[in-house]
């Protein structure tokens, strides 16, 4: 069981940065691979990063490459995604989530983060608007 919630989120120029947190609570974090998506008005929910919890190695959607860095505090069990070079595209509400993975995170983080169906858990979202 995993249970997430998120904060960060609000109003910024096009250009601003923002970070957005996700605190979460689990028995162990050794398997656990954590993403971020978002579900801007009208669209589909999409993914932007995920992270091994293990080892923080991560990936990213090619739309916020090099604008994006998700990360994590061991000591907090807090998940991050800094947010620079803003854009009003990024506007959307972002979720967390997370998934106990019984096989190789490292496969799942490549291969299977991407899809919001391979999460069971889920945080209530944060609302991030960037103004033009």
């Amino acid at each position: 069981q995993v249970q997430l919630q998120e904060s960060g989120g609000g109003l910024v120029q096009s250009g601003g940065s923002l970070r957005l947190s996700c605190a979460a609570s689990a028995r162990t974090f050794n398997s656990v691979v954590m993403g971020w998506f978002r579900r801007a008005p009208g669209k589909e929910r999409e993914f932007v990063a995920a992270i091994k919890w293990y080892d923080g190695i991560s990936h990213y959607t090619d739309s916020v490459k090099g604008r994006f860095t998700v990360s994590r505090d061991n000591t907090k069990n807090t998940m991050y995604l800094q947010m620079n070079s803003l854009k009003p595209e990024d506007t959307a509400v972002y979720y967390c989530a997370a998934e106990i993975v019984t096989t190789s995170t490292t496969t799942y983080l490549y291969l299977r983060s991407t899809d919001p169906h391979e999460y069971d858990y889920w945080g209530q979202g944060t609302q991030v608007t960037v103004s033009s």
